[in-house]
């Protein structure tokens, strides 16, 4: 009698899965152990992962950044296999810009005192919901701050967003006696109070984009200081995030990741006697339906699609993704837990004339961080397009680049998706030239003392130059949302869930059960490193241990 390999299905070829499979494969005595095999929905591997190349430059349209170098699993694996040097060109190759150039709606250059004032407040308001900041190192005047800030209806189901603006009121109270000045020439546009709040709306914006949450007060305020984050700079990785996938995949046998086979269902059995599967007429517990009608049949399947494609798996309308569904506590997890869009749009620069000055230009653009009036402003700007408002900065990929970045979040994200090429490119430029048009970024003294530097009319960045306007002539744009293996682009903890609800989501199936039909990878899965790529590669070889430590007490 021959006794058959324990199969074990992984589904996604992403971070997740292919940790699992390596892991599962490269183990001691595991290879001859399983029939292993990845199936991925994509025409490609990598999942959020997507490496690729615009304007002669190596860039990312997903996971960008090895988030802390110290301990980080990715940057372990990024140096074995020599990723971290390159001679192309790529995307954040000398790490953060420095001396961001702010400006004001209108075109109004901010006084940095003002902008490091507030980004100072509200990097410490950061600090202290994530536990960088103790209590033992605060002035008894920062404690009275940050208890205020905490204190408004206890901390059951304060949102971090609620928790940004009460200290930000906080400390326009302890600033009262401060003379409020007005700037903006004619109409008084700007006052000092507007332009604190503007800014400090940017660097909500920019939180927008590392939690994926399109909405602070959708955020949950406690979650915040569970999140955990490895110490040391943070990274890019030069010869692409796509070469770490491509490293873990390498050491699999041809054959056993196969493209394009999306799931549409996952039977499995909740009830099982003596190790027998029923319905199926095998002895293997999970069935695998497919979209182009196909079937597989497994003993163990390591689901480790997004928590978008969760959610829509869970609900009648898009199709359920398993029969029968999954226990009401998985349900409802996966409902409370949150899961955004966040998308990059890339923009190449280029000179309407081609002398050699012009094309200097093109490579002076500033690392600019845009502050915008509210939206119920009378100030606004007319022709600056609504998906823009929200956008934070724009600054190209690394110093002398000629490909532009901008980030965004939640529905102006969503927006983006949907927009055309032309339509973009038109909204860009409109909301540029509000700001800087000068393309030899050539700006009059400042005046130390002022809220704004430049001239008091507006015109603080010339809007015209004899030397070649600058011109965007292609973009290229990211749209997690709207792709249907994906759904989204990461996961965060919304206000009504907890970490308890990554715990329930990353429990294997049935419950209480020693089959383990169905287990759970990927980074929405991981307690304390959601979110990110080093969460998911935890995740993978948290459930490829699960089951070979499960083969070990058996025997096999």
């Amino acid at each position: 009698m021959v006794v058959k390999k324990p199969r074990v299905v992984i589904i996604g070829a992403g971070m997740a899965g292919l940790t699992a499979a390596n892991t599962l494969y490269s183990s001691a005595g595991s290879r001859e152990s399983f029939e292993l095999c990845v199936v991925e929905g994509g025409k490609r591997i990598g999942g959020r992962i997507n490496t690729s190349e615009f304007g002669g430059d190596r860039i990312e349209m997903g996971a960008t950044w090895i988030h802390g170098i110290g301990g980080s699993p990715i940057h372990k694996i990024a140096q074995e296999i020599n990723s971290l040097q390159s001679d192309q060109p790529w995307e954040c190759m000398d790490g953060f810009l420095d001396d961001p150039l702010t400006i004001a709606e209108n075109g109004y250059e901010l006084n940095p005192s003002l902008v490091d004032s507030i980004s100072a407040l509200f990097k410490k308001l950061m600090d202290f919901a994530q536990g960088k900041v103790k209590l033992e190192c605060l002035s008894n005047q920062e404690i009275e701050y940050f208890q205020h800030c905490t204190s408004t209806g206890g901390l059951e189901g304060l949102s971090l967003g609620s928790f940004l603006r009460e200290g930000l009121e906080a400390y326009w109270e302890s600033m009262k006696e401060k003379e409020e000045e007005k700037w903006g020439g004619k109409g008084k546009s700007w006052s000092r109070k507007l332009l604190e709040e503007a800014i400090f709306a940017m660097h909500e914006n920019i939180q927008r984009t590392y939690t994926s949450a399109g909405d602070l007060l959708s955020l949950d305020y406690n979650a915040e200081s569970e999140y955990v984050m490895f110490p040391g700079e943070e990274i890019t990785i030069a010869k692409g995030y796509l070469s770490i996938i491509e490293s873990l995949a390498s050491v699999l046998p041809a054959g056993s990741i196969q493209l394009g086979r999306k799931v549409s269902t996952i039977e499995w059995q909740p009830e099982m006697e003596n190790g027998h599967a029923h319905g199926h007429g095998t002895a293997r517990p999970v069935k695998l339906s497919f979209c182009d009608g196909s079937t597989m049949f497994a003993d163990h399947v390591i689901v480790t699609v997004s928590l978008g494609v969760l959610k829509a798996g869970i609900c009648e309308d898009s199709g359920m993704l398993f029969n029968p569904p999954l226990p009401s506590c998985k349900n409802e997890a996966i409902s409370r837990l949150g899961f955004g869009v966040v998308n990059k749009l890339f923009m190449q620069l280029s000179p309407s004339a081609t002398h050699d000055q012009a094309m200097e230009n093109v490579k002076k653009f500033p690392f600019l961080q845009m502050v915008f009036h509210r939206k119920d402003s009378k100030f606004k700007h007319p022709e600056i397009p609504w998906w823009m408002r929200r956008t934070a900065s724009l600054c190209p990929i690394y110093g002398k680049s000629s490909v532009l970045l901008s980030w965004f979040a939640g529905e102006e994200a969503l927006e983006l998706e949907s927009l055309e090429d032309e339509e973009i490119l038109d909204g860009v430029s409109k909301t540029i030239s509000s700001f800087v048009s000068n393309p030899r970024w050539q700006l009059e003294s400042s005046d130390s003392h002022g809220l704004c530097s430049g001239n008091g009319n507006g015109n603080a960045v010339s809007a015209s130059s004899n030397e070649g306007e600058l011109k965007f002539s292609k973009i290229l744009k990211s749209q997690w949302g709207n792709d249907p293996l994906f759904l989204g682009s990461y996961s965060y903890v919304a206000v009504g869930s907890s970490g308890k609800d990554i715990d329930t989501l990353a429990e294997p199936l049935p419950k209480n059960s020693s089959s383990l039909q169905i287990l759970f990878a990927g980074e929405a899965t991981h307690r304390t490193h959601y979110s990110t790529t080093h969460g998911a590669y935890f995740s993978g070889l948290r459930e490829a241990n699960r089951l070979l430590q499960h083969y070990e007490c058996i025997g096999v």
